[in-house]
């Protein structure tokens, strides 16, 4: 991590980018300053400060579509980044080219440990560091012929799908610099109180030199999921009230908005949503003043989104050219919890996605860091889970019910059946080519479940026909793995097993049927890991990749655990077609295993 005598604390991190121009995050130690440079093109920002920190967001314009060049970041005329001792490579700003090939990275939920023998046994190996460290060649590739694992073919983007740090469940460097700082016998206890808190654990979770080189050479998207607040943020109403009742929760929230605007969700705007953003507003107007700290500013911010999510939108859209539309969906802060009015997503955010998803494109991809298709057997419980809370079977019933969904976390789109089915119907809709011509894919990006798969989905009746494929893609977790007894639990909900019971369940309690079925196509598998995607033209290509350590802890190889790919009319490869149908053999093998290990439990 960077000490308190460099001038630059965090970053820089590359954000926003497209065919002409890059926005570049710093935080800094002191007011100043920022200047980037890239060839003959440079631009300049001041410092704006939230709460003591500093920071800076530089966007350089009039960029050459398709370029690529080395990039340097001073402060006050004192050049910062790169550092000249460092061994990895300059970082570089590449913009968008219409009609390249498009290759995207995704994932989410990754915790901050050490990288030593200790942190890679009790969290496996960060799979976002064993990239970074392959992508800037620090590392021999394990396999030097797999195109996929070419590292002179950077990705245009990544994708963060939610739990980018973890403010409930922190690490022992986290807690030592809680501990320095207040009593953590009292609330809220070794969880992040302010924003100070937050602001060292992002420094945490992003200066590892690996991975502060990744995020300065690629450019990032986020989405927020629960832990970068708290487990099971806004699951219902009653977990609301509870949390609000606390003495802490209060701080909790303000801070850990505010900082997810500074540190995250600036950085994903364009620059004309900037130019229309009220908080960035605030930032122009104050910018450079040795005065002014917008701390004030930020918690007023907070504070009014969290009690009134209806006046700020967190979700946003990425268009790449004709090639793919990205829409990244808060599935979080945007719900609606009055029991007799349950959804994921309130009207005017409802309102916005359906304008959204259209055709026109080749690739429609829509981020949400909750699984939209998830195992149909955990898809039926949380359908199931939430027609009891809804009072199915009475009181009592909704009581259990809204227990069972906090115990174990029944809080995605299945159990928001309204939403759910939405969303549905508008997916088949450009699917089946009413809402302009039909892309090749329709492809759900996710993480949050802590294992990984690819999901196939199809029409349940006849009706329209489906000119695109309809794909749920999850990478999860980064470095965040499950427990054995995790691992059985999910796996007993994964199989074919869990389908039919779950939907009996869901049935007793008159839960509609979904018009669309799914089922595996790969998968699961628990490894940390990070997905790629790639597309061109109608074609797709899928793989994950991990790290693994063959000799040196802190320097883990990049091996890939799994692949999916279409081609243009929509179908595997022929050879992936063989290897599909292996696969499938083995699957029902280990379904029978798994039932047999349930019956004898």
């Amino acid at each position: 991590m960077s000490t308190s005598d460099a001038p630059l604390v965090l970053g820089p991190l590359l954000r926003h980018v497209d065919e002409t121009s890059a926005a570049v995050w710093v935080e800094t130690r002191d007011r100043g300053t920022v200047t980037v440079t890239r060839g003959a093109a440079s631009a300049s920002a001041p410092t704006f400060t939230v709460h003591g920190h500093h920071y800076a967001l530089v966007c350089l314009e009039g960029l050459e579509p398709g370029s690529t060049g080395t990039y340097s970041v001073d402060i006050d005329g004192r050049q910062v980044w790169p550092d000249p001792s460092s061994a990895f490579p300059a970082p570089v700003i590449a913009t968008l080219e219409a009609g390249r090939p498009l290759r995207l990275a995704f994932g989410s939920c990754r915790t901050s440990v050490s990288h030593d023998e200790k942190g890679n046994r009790t969290h496996g190996v960060d799979a976002m560091r064993a990239w970074a460290l392959e992508l800037a060649g620090q590392v021999a590739p394990m396999d030097p012929d797999d195109e996929d694992l070419d590292p002179s073919r950077m990705p245009d983007l990544v994708l963060f799908l939610g739990d980018q740090v973890y403010a409930d469940e922190t690490t022992e460097a986290m807690r030592e610099f809680i501990s320095a700082r207040r009593d953590i016998e009292q609330a809220p206890w070794t969880e992040l109180k302010d924003y100070e808190e937050y602001a060292h654990l992002y420094a945490l979770a992003w200066s590892d030199p690996a991975n502060r080189w990744l995020l300065s050479t690629v450019p990032s998207a986020m989405i927020f999921d629960d832990h970068d607040i708290r487990d099971d943020w806004n699951t219902s109403q009653d977990w609301r009230r509870e949390m609000e009742a606390t003495s802490w929760w209060h701080g909790r929230i303000v801070a850990g908005l505010g900082s997810y605007w500074v540190y995250q969700h600036l950085g994903n705007m364009s620059p004309q949503e900037r130019a229309q953003d009220e908080v960035w507003a605030q930032v122009l107007a104050h910018s450079g003043d040795d005065e002014l700290d917008l701390g004030e500013v930020l918690d007023a911010f907070a504070e009014r989104v969290d009690q009134h999510p209806r006046t700020y939108r967190w979700s946003y859209v990425r268009e790449f050219d004709t090639q793919a539309r990205l829409v990244v969906v808060d599935s979080r802060a945007a719900r609606e919890l009055e029991p007799d009015a349950r959804a994921l997503l309130d009207p005017d955010e409802a309102a916005w996605l359906d304008d959204q998803l259209r055709g026109g494109v080749d690739h429609l991809l829509i981020g949400t860091s909750l699984p939209f298709m998830l195992a149909r057997g955990l898809h039926h419980l949380e359908a199931f889970s939430e027609a009891l809370a809804d009072g199915a079977w009475g009181e009592r019933g909704g009581r259990a019910g809204e227990w069972l969904r906090q115990l174990v976390d029944l809080e995605h789109w299945g159990a928001f059946q309204k939403s759910f089915q939405d969303v549905v119907h508008q997916v088949m809709e450009v699917a089946a080519g009413e809402r302009g011509a039909a892309p090749s894919t329709v492809t759900f990006l996710s993480g949050d479940v802590h294992h990984s798969y690819v999901s196939e989905a199809k029409p349940l009746r006849h009706g329209p026909p489906m000119r695109s494929t309809i794909l749920q893609a999850v990478c999860s977790p980064i470095r965040n793995p499950l427990s054995r007894n995790m691992r059985f639990a999910t796996a007993v909900l994964s199989y074919g097993v869990a389908g039919p019971v779950g939907r009996l369940a869901s049935r007793s309690a008159r839960v509609p049927d979904a018009p669309l079925t799914w089922r595996y196509a790969e998968g699961p598998w628990f490894d940390n890991n990070l997905a790629c995607l790639q597309l061109d033209g109608p074609s797709l290509r899928m793989w994950w990749v991990t790290g693994e350590v063959i000799d040196d802890h802190e320097r883990p190889r990049l091996a890939k655990v799994a692949s999916y790919a279409l081609d243009e009319d929509g179908r595997p490869p022929a050879h992936e077609r063989v290897h599909q149908r292996f696969r499938r053999g083995m699957k029902r093998r280990l379904e029978a295993k798994v039932f047999d290990r349930v019956k004898q439990r």
